[in-house]
């Protein structure tokens, strides 16, 4: 699905630096190292197995594919209307960014660059696959009951991809993207 006519921007950037929550806080802009977002608690060249890694027993210290989670403008409308909610919100599923004009994001192959026009270049590893965090984040910011079951369904192909940083460099609100294979 990578399309190199596509050009998309940065709708948002986020940083998760609270431990306890997976919600992220919206900043004007990102300092991209090689290991992840400055600040960012999911950043660093490992991460700790954990159940989307079954083959690995839990704790397991292994390379961390998963330095930035990205999501789509478009996508988080589809699953607002499939949630039946007024909004789905890039920072409730603890995103750190939302991006505009790529429809399809999830879906996304893994190897794709994403270039931004600011410097950064990051690579997609893999669709960010649905669990119930993100929906109880959700419901909990929409005082609502019932989400954090749903929110799994209804977000499967839709939830964002997850990617790893190719190049350092700066990502700001307003950036253009591009699709490299």
């Amino acid at each position: 699905m990578s399309d190199p006519n596509i050009t998309a921007r940065v709708a948002r950037v986020f940083v998760a630096r609270e431990p306890d929550t997976l919600v992220s806080a919206r900043v004007a802009r990102a300092t991209v190292l090689f290991g992840g977002f400055e600040d960012d608690k999911h950043a660093g060249w490992t991460r700790r197995a954990d159940a989307r890694v079954p083959w690995y027993r839990r704790g397991t210290i292994i390379r961390n594919e998963r330095q930035v989670s990205l999501v789509s403008s478009e996508e988080l409308a589809r699953i607002a209307l499939a949630l039946g909610v007024p909004e789905v919100k890039a920072e409730w599923l603890g995103a750190n960014l939302e991006l505009s004009g790529v429809p399809a994001l999830t879906l996304l192959a893994p190897r794709t660059r994403l270039v931004f026009s600011s410097g950064a270049v990051l690579t997609v590893e893999g669709e960010n696959m649905p669990c119930r965090g993100p929906g109880r984040a959700i419901q909990q910011a929409l005082g609502m009951r019932g989400i954090e079951t749903r929110f799994p369904k209804a977000a499967l192909h839709l939830r964002g991809i997850v990617a790893t940083v190719e190049l350092p460099g700066e990502i700001v609100e307003g950036d253009a993207v591009s699709l490299a294979p």
